[in-house]
């Protein structure tokens, strides 16, 4: 595994958590239980923190990062992503907050300040641009974002389902490596 120590802060690994070994962890990360990091992603917590809850996947190429504290962005912008996060690949995620169940598609970009509500679907090259807040139980795509429709049944019952396949996967990652 690629987990590396920075300025004195070592990542934080939950019970079940695998990180394929081209991934970067590194700094001030905590990964809830049963998260996959998958290929070339990078989680850079080295100027301020990135907390993922429970069952998230960084899929390959995603970057994770923040924005230190300084007179231009007094506070930051720390990385928090909630339970069942699904992050596509190439996506990029910066200093912004996710809600639980959201999936984020491939190479989406997510910038400072934005927030993402529970139940989300953001598509696939979408922005969404600093400051910006989606709503829950929503469809987004564009760039800038934009709500397209709520979520259907069944889009509201497949966020929690494509977070456990990507946890059944990872076992298997996991046993193989063993």
């Amino acid at each position: 595994m690629a987990v590396r120590t920075f300025a004195g802060k070592t990542p934080q690994l939950g019970e079940g958590v695998w990180v394929d070994p081209s991934a970067q962890v590194i700094g001030d990360v905590t990964l809830g239980p049963d998260c996959s990091v998958w290929p070339c992603a990078v989680i850079r917590g080295d100027m301020h923190f990135i907390e993922l809850g429970a069952r998230c996947s960084v899929q390959d190429n995603a970057v994770l990062h923040i924005t230190h504290d300084s007179r231009f962005n007094p506070g930051g912008f720390a990385l928090t992503i909630g339970d069942d996060v699904t992050i596509a690949h190439q996506a990029m995620l910066h200093g912004c907050h996710i809600g639980n169940r959201v999936m984020i598609g491939m190479q989406a970009i997510v910038m400072d300040g934005a927030r993402i509500g529970d139940d989300v679907i953001l598509a696939a090259g979408s922005l969404v641009p600093p400051g910006k807040s989606l709503r829950p139980g929503y469809l987004y795509r564009g760039k800038p974002a934009q709500s397209v429709r709520p979520l259907t049944q069944e889009e509201l019952e497949f966020l929690p389902y494509v977070a456990g396949n990507y946890v059944k996967l990872k076992d298997q990652y996991l046993a193989e490596d063993a």
